[in-house]
């Protein structure tokens, strides 16, 4: 199932080549910001409005990232992206088709059909290709007026993408590869991971423009005015500019490529072009520069990255429109239309909010980027939200975000009993930055990080098979449950990840958190033979539940703290606990809290507790999971669903908003989205059947029964 934006209204369909759609429901759905090229945080650009010739298309943080779209049918130019020139007529853009690994939009004008389509490779199982900051342009044009029309195309990449500021110089290039035509720009200066920040984008490394040999393509490198004025006119492509280096906002120069279809009929023709960022290094962890994953242990370069993009491009595709296919029919099954659209918009998000990249022994690393949060880089308590999309698809990225936090942990520079909270400011993972840093206990999140990692380091051992990443980290582990042992119960004023609301004593979802830390422990004790510290960690998670019900309860659901009767929270993090099998919490409470959520449900979703009217979408689409019955989990998807088509605050996916306007409070473009498919999770026929699709031991007893107990009737 895809979502197809019509002026006025959406549509779905299996397959759609023209507006004359086959099978066609309508469904109300809208994406705040449409993602265009998604790799990681500095090489990602979104349309932030409903038809791509609207405005200039924008880097997540609102940034003008421009690509610019112009077509020449029998003489006659048309826009089909970008608003500019404004003296150049836009053609009608009948469709935006969201799927998980693409965009693709739908125009007409001078008797031609033209599609064009936005691929970012990012499968989930293919580190290899999920690493390739490599993203495919497909044009198609065919005739729907029975006549053939002569055409061409134009698309140009401004020199912005490669700068933080546009005051900055930058300098280009030109290649020839083994069958691939390539222009290159980047900044004069190449500060290397030279700074640390949120609303900051690359100024290093080298943005491409390719096109492969058979595409009929030629690029040109200039002034923008000035290479579209000329294909405007149907004049060729100026020579390469020459006066450099310059600066970004001196007469703005760009890539351009220019390509010709010739004489197009019913046949459909296309032409394909690649764009790519190569940014040599990519993070700073521990005072070491890692390469990107892809480029690491010298597998390859820059030109051999391109002609293989090039050579396997139909292959690539083909897998990608299987995935999509696949995924979203799963989406569908489990939680309706609108909530597949809203999983394949959070699908790209997520992997495109992260950095893939290999530690000095081989270890890959994946490391997130709190966008518009406060910047910090492997925050603990972002990987837990976004966890559920990497547990059904591949258990090794959130291997690969858990693995950097644990050997800095272990380091002598983290003296604390308790889990870190982050690695550092993007791109820098040099140790924890948030409240006091490594220098005091002030303003961190001891319990709900130390639940965090324990929760997931037990998913990991369900979806492994194997609780080999316990094994390997194993004092550090149990020197946090000692400390959930001791101060978990009733968390003192202390932060949790809602950190937006404020210090909190007491707090009653904390306290679940850490419970079900304990319990997850106890479950990785017996996995490697601890039997008495299982028995142990098991009774006491036990006797906390015990003595969590009665202090928590407050007639017909249970309190935001223990000490404020009349409150109420979501009690999100109780969905682990059926999740994993760790059964420590009767189904009863569950059963009471959802019946009181669907009182306090307001048209956007359920806000995080009565304090507020906010909340966290990732976290309502948890509680809404906790629901038994299907019409109960249905209304509170559909009402998240309807903030996200309904918001009128046109950025990337926003997570934390208001239940009641619609309307972003904070962040955007974060990885926590991840968090979203968690209905997939709950499923165990999805979950194992994608779990095949990675290298994974078959699942042994003690695994093999948990994930059973997860999702027995």
């Amino acid at each position: 199932m895809m979502c197809v934006r019509m002026p006025g209204r959406w549509l779905s369909s299996e397959r759609m080549r023209t507006t004359g759609i086959m099978t066609t429901t309508i469904l109300p759905f809208r994406a705040p910001a449409v993602p265009l090229i998604a790799h990681d945080p500095y090489f990602s650009i979104w349309s932030m409005g409903d038809e791509l010739t609207s405005s200039h298309t924008k880097h997540w943080t609102g940034r003008n990232h421009p690509l610019a779209g112009l077509v020449r049918i029998d003489g006659a130019c048309h826009r089909f992206a970008g608003p500019d020139p404004a003296r150049v007529p836009p053609l009608t853009q009948h469709a935006c088709i969201i799927s998980p690994t693409a965009t693709t939009y739908v125009f007409s004008g001078g008797g031609i059909r033209l599609r064009v389509r936005f691929l970012s490779p990012l499968l989930a199982n293919e580190l290899e290709v999920l690493a390739r900051p490599v993203s495919y342009v497909t044009v198609t044009a065919w005739s729907d007026d029975g006549r053939e029309h002569e055409v061409e195309v134009h698309l140009d990449v401004s020199a912005e993408i490669a700068v933080d500021s546009c005051d900055q110089l930058v300098t280009w290039s030109r290649y020839r590869l083994d069958g691939v035509d390539a222009v290159a720009v980047g900044s004069a200066e190449q500060r290397v991971l030279a700074r640390q920040g949120d609303d900051l984008r690359i100024d290093w490394g080298q943005l491409f423009l390719a096109a492969a040999d058979g595409q009929q393509a030629h690029t040109a490198i200039g002034d923008h005015r000035t290479l579209r004025a000329r294909f405007i006119a149907g004049e060729p492509s100026p020579a390469d500019d020459m006066r450099m280096p310059r600066r970004v906002n001196d007469c703005w120069p760009a890539l351009a490529v220019r390509a010709t279809f010739g004489l197009v009929g019913s046949a459909e023709v296309e032409r394909t072009v690649m764009i790519a960022y190569d940014d040599q290094f990519s993070i700073e962890y521990l005072r070491r520069r890692l390469r990107p994953y892809w480029r690491a242990s010298g597998r390859t370069e820059i030109d051999g990255l391109l002609v293989a993009a090039a050579r396997e491009r139909e292959a690539i595709t083909e897998r990608c429109q299987a995935f999509d296919r696949e995924f979203s029919h799963d989406c569908v099954k489990a939680g309706g239309n609108a909530f597949a659209d809203v999983a394949a918009l959070s699908y790209r998000q997520s992997i495109a909010a992260h950095k893939l990249v290999m530690d000095v022994d081989g270890t890959p690393m994946f490391f997130s980027k709190e966008n518009f949060s406060n910047g910090c880089i492997a925050t603990v308590d972002v990987t837990f939200p976004s966890a559920p999309l990497y547990l059904l698809l591949n258990p090794s990225l959130l291997r690969a975000m858990l693995e950097p936090v644990m050997r800095y942990a272990a380091t002598s520079a983290w003296k604390f009993p308790f889990a870190p909270h982050d690695l550092g400011t993007y791109p820098l993972a040099n140790g924890q930055v948030y409240g006091g840093g490594e220098l005091t206990d002030d303003d961190q999140m001891p319990v709900e990080e130390c639940g965090n990692i324990l929760i997931l380091a037990q998913a990991l051992a369900v979806a492994d098979g194997d609780p080999g990443f316990a094994r390997a980290h194993w004092p550090v582990l149990r020197t946090w449950a000692c400390y959930l042992r001791d101060e978990g119960f009733d968390p003192a004023d202390q932060l949790c990840t809602d950190d937006f609301s404020g210090h909190l004593a007491h707090n009653v979802n904390l306290s679940v958190k850490a419970i079900l830390g304990l319990g997850s422990f106890a479950e990785l004790c017996r996995a490697l033979g601890h039997d008495d510290d299982a028995r142990a960690f098991r009774a006491l998670a036990k006797s906390m539940v015990a003595r969590w019900m009665p202090l928590a309860d407050d007639g017909d659901h249970y309190r935001l703290a223990f000490d404020q009767p009349g409150t109420w929270s979501q009690k999100y993090n109780l969905i682990w606990d059926g999740l994993l099998g760790l059964d420590l919490f009767p189904a009863t409470v569950a059963r009471r809290e959802v019946a009181f959520y669907m009182t306090k449900l307001e048209r956007f979703g359920l806000p995080l507790d009565n304090r507020k009217t906010y909340t966290t979408l990732d976290h309502a689409i948890w509680s809404a999971s906790l629901a038994e019955r299907r019409e109960d989990r249905q209304a509170m998807l559909d009402a998240c669903c309807a903030y996200v088509s309904s918001t009128p605050n046109r950025v990337p996916l926003s997570d934390w908003y208001d239940t009641v306007s619609g309307r972003q409070q904070g962040f955007q473009a974060r990885s926590v989205v991840g968090g979203n498919v968690m209905p997939l999770l709950q499923d165990a026929t999805v979950w194992a059947k994608w779990r095949s699709r990675v290298a994974l031991p078959a699942l042994p007893g003690q695994a093999a029964s948990a994930l059973a107990r997860a999702h027995a009737p």
